[in-house]
Formats: C-alpha cells, sequence, structure tokens
C-alpha cells in the first residue's frame, strides 16, 4: 500500500512541476524529497552529481560560445544552406536542423531557425508544416546524437558503470537518428493539403497578416573572427572528447597508493568532460573576448540551469523511491517485460511525457534498466524513446513552430493530440529505435 501511496506523490510532483514549467519541476520535486525522506522516513537517495557536474561545464563552454558570437554564426550558415534550395526546404531543413543542434549540443538554436523556415517554406508555396513540424522531431533527434549534449552527457554517467564508452552511444544513435529523420522527412512531403489549396491560409491571405521578418545578425570585421574562433575552438573540444572516449590510453594517468601499494588511476570520462569544456570557456572568454556577464546572462546559460535544477530534483525523488522500493521495483519490472525487455522503452517514452525533459528520463528511469538486468546494448538501442515528450504539445519548441507558421498550417488540433507534430515524431522514433536495435544486433 505504502509503495502506490510514494508512486502517486512522485507522479503529483511530476506533473504538479510539469505544470509549472521552468524550474518548477526541480523545485516540486523538493517537496516530494520533504514528505519521502522527513515525514516517511525513506531513504534520502542521491544526486547524479557527476552528470550534474558534466552538464554544468557543457554548457558554460557553450554559453561562452554564445557570448562570442559562435551560435549567431552557425544560423547564418545554416540559413544560407536552407535559402539555396527553397523547394526542397521539407527535406533540407530537417537535415540542417538535425547538423546544428548536433552540433551545438542544444535545441536553443532552433528558435532562430524556425522563422526562416516559415518563410521560406511560403514563399515557395510549400506547406509550412511539413518543415516545420519535422524540423522540431530533427532536433529531438539530433541531441540525444550529439556527443556534448545534456541527454548524452547524462546517457554516458549512467551506462559508464556497465563499461559503456562514449563512442559505443554514439556508433548506434548517430546513424540510426540520422537516418530516422531522412526518412521522417519523406514521410511528410505530402502531408496536408497543400498551401494553395489551403482555407486556412486563404483566410489569411486576404487579411494580410503575413508581416513576419526574421532578420539574421549580421556579423562583421572583428565580431565575425571572433564567431569563428570560438566555433572552432569548441568543436576541437567536441572531437578531443570523442577521441578521448575511442581511445581511454589518451586519458592521463597518476600514481594511486592503496595500503602502501603503489598502483595507477586513469582520469574518467566524466572528469575529463569537465576539464575540457571548462578549459574551453575560459579560451574563448580570454581570447575571443566573451563577455563573462553576457555568458551568464545568454538563453543557454538560462535554459542550462534550469535543465539542472530539474534534473537535480526529479533525479534525486527518484532515487529516494527508487532506494525505498528497489527489491519491489526490480521484481515487478522484471516480471512484467520477462522475455519482452523490448517494453521498456514504452517506459521510456512514457516517463518523457510526463517530465518534458530526455536527460531527466534518462537519469530517472536508465538506472532502473541496468538494475533489472536490461543488457547495455538493448538500453541504448531503446535510448531513442526519451524523445517522446512530443505527444502533448506542450514543449517550447512546440509552441514556437505554431507561433512562427503564421499560414496556420502548424497547429494544435482540437482533440490535443491530434498535432502536426505526432505523425513526423512517431514514425521518426519508431524507425530510429528499429534502426538502433539492428545496428547492435549485428555488431
Amino acid at each position: 500500500m505504502m509503495l502506490w501511496i510514494e508512486l502517486l506523490i512522485f507522479l503529483a510532483c511530476i506533473v504538479v512541476g510539469a505544470r509549472l514549467k521552468g524550474i518548477g519541476m526541480g523545485t516540486i520535486a523538493g517537496l516530494g524529497l520533504i514528505v519521502f525522506v522527513f515525514l516517511f522516513k525513506m531513504p534520502e537517495g542521491s544526486p547524479p552529481v557527476i552528470v550534474l557536474g558534466m552538464i554544468l561545464a557543457v554548457i558554460t563552454a557553450l554559453a561562452a560560445m554564445e557570448a562570442a558570437g559562435g551560435l549567431d554564426y552557425l544560423v547564418s550558415i545554416a540559413d544560407k544552406i536552407m535559402r539555396s534550395r527553397p523547394q526542397s526546404i521539407t527535406l533540407i531543413a530537417p537535415l540542417v536542423t538535425y547538423v546544428l543542434i548536433f552540433a551545438s549540443g542544444t535545441q536553443h538554436v532552433i528558435y532562430a531557425l524556425l522563422p526562416v523556415i516559415a518563410e521560406i517554406s511560403r514563399k515557395s508555396g510549400i506547406r509550412p508544416e511539413r518543415p516545420m513540424a519535422m524540423s522540431v522531431i530533427a532536433a529531438q533527434q539530433g541531441l540525444i546524437a550529439s556527443p556534448i549534449s545534456a541527454t548524452t552527457v547524462a546517457m554516458v554517467g549512467v551506462l559508464s558503470v556497465a563499461g559503456v564508452s562514449l563512442i559505443q552511444i554514439l556508433g548506434v544513435i548517430i546513424p540510426a537518428t540520422f537516418i530516422a529523420v531522412i526518412i521522417g522527412s519523406f514521410a511528410v512531403l505530402k502531408k496536408g493539403k497543400e498551401l494553395k489549396d489551403d482555407p486556412v491560409y486563404a483566410a489569411k491571405l486576404l487579411e494580410g497578416k503575413f508581416d513576419l521578418t526574421q532578420k539574421m545578425k549580421l556579423l562583421e570585421g572583428i565580431e565575425l573572427r571572433r564567431a569563428k574562433g570560438s566555433t572552432i575552438v569548441f568543436f576541437m573540444a567536441i572531437v578531443f572528447v570523442v577521441l578521448l572516449g575511442v581511445f581511454p590510453e589518451l586519458r592521463p594517468e597518476y600514481p594511486v597508493i592503496t595500503e602502501g601499494t603503489m598502483t595507477s588511476g586513469r582520469i574518467d570520462m566524466g572528469g575529463a568532460i569537465m576539464i575540457i569544456m571548462l578549459a574551453v570557456a575560459g579560451l574563448i572568454m580570454a581570447v575571443f573576448k566573451a563577455d563573462p556577464e553576457s555568458t551568464v546572462k545568454g538563453s543557454i546559460m538560462k535554459s542550462g540551469i534550469v535543465a539542472l535544477i530539474s534534473i537535480l530534483g526529479v533525479s534525486w525523488l527518484g532515487s529516494s523511491f527508487f532506494e525505498a522500493n528497489r527489491i519491489v521495483i526490480v521484481d515487478s519490472i522484471s516480471a512484467a517485460i520477462e522475455g519482452y525487455q523490448w517494453v521498456f522503452g514504452i517506459g521510456l517514452f512514457l516517463l518523457s511525457i510526463l517530465l518534458f525533459s530526455q536527460a531527466a528520463t534518462v537519469v530517472t528511469l536508465m538506472p532502473v534498466g541496468l538494475a533489472i538486468g536490461i543488457p547495455a546494448p538493448l538500453l541504448i538501442a531503446l535510448y531513442p524513446a526519451v524523445n517522446g515528450y512530443f505527444f502533448l504539445p506542450t514543449y517550447g519548441t512546440i509552441l514556437a513552430a505554431v507561433s512562427f507558421d503564421q499560414t496556420g498550417t502548424t497547429k494544435i488540433g482540437k482533440y490535443i493530440i491530434n498535432h502536426s507534430f505526432m505523425f513526423p515524431g512517431l514514425v521518426t522514433t519508431t524507425i530510429a529505435i528499429l534502426i538502433a536495435l539492428m545496428i547492435t544486433y549485428i555488431f
């Protein structure tokens, strides 16, 4: 009986926190911890300290690059690529979005792309719903494939205890998500009526409601050089991180004295990522004049802090709940998925709908998967299931896409779940999981 009461409190904290948005999820989880620890005398559990440290270091480097103009530079490149082939915007926009999110490690940059996609689509006579909705889904896929996103960092932190490396995760997820985005883009090529035949667009056209113009920030002279330089340094750091994951021997060793015996230890990936990313942030500030105050006040740092607080609260609450009921949870889930371990992916999908965060879903449920004995390769293959939060059209990127599409073709339906993102989301996520399963099975 107590387990169900505790589960109800856990879910209530998630639902209420999700409704509050922002850091609400993390802070409401704190209230749940008060109940669990001080009233119910449950184990306190533990927050994922290493994961939070890695996320904070990566966010700091990204925020410094943003302050130096690096993100504006990346967006300007994406803008030129999309405008070069306007008639193919439905195929090009999702791929450009995927690559940009993959490279930057944050979905934040899509807010600069969405107005551009909407404008190019409308002027080309292409139904904006197709590239807009698919680009939002592509951003989700690019995020879980990015080697420096908070989600991937969390995944590495959780699965490292099972001997899983960054390169093993990326070797499965990058091809799976990239191919899935291509297939998803083809799947929406004919979705909905053609723009010229859409009655909602026709009515808006008569009313003259198309005055939105999104001007790109023009970088010139010293600003452009600093933006390019910060971008190059950041991507060199990403390459270095990947190399450290592929070749562990590159990570420095240090002497360790245990009970009078001299041995050697090697810095782990978590520590390496934190050191490198903090150093990159410092280098960008010192060499490319990224203003520390602008770095802290930038949108990436703000969204990163929100993610940190949310992950801290939710993962800590989940850890307390899991530790108090470890035996019952492990036995119950093991019995439920016996012979059908892939069903765990449905759990990841459903939890991501509640949490609105891939990283929070990873740190909450992936440890449970390890505890019940699901093989690490299968957990990697099911990783794309954490992108299920498109199911309810309440996430920021979804709402932004609806707002930026003045034609009205990108919309939330009468019954809420019949929205523009449901079909491309289900197709792309399903395909990504299937391809990931094939890769892990073969290799």
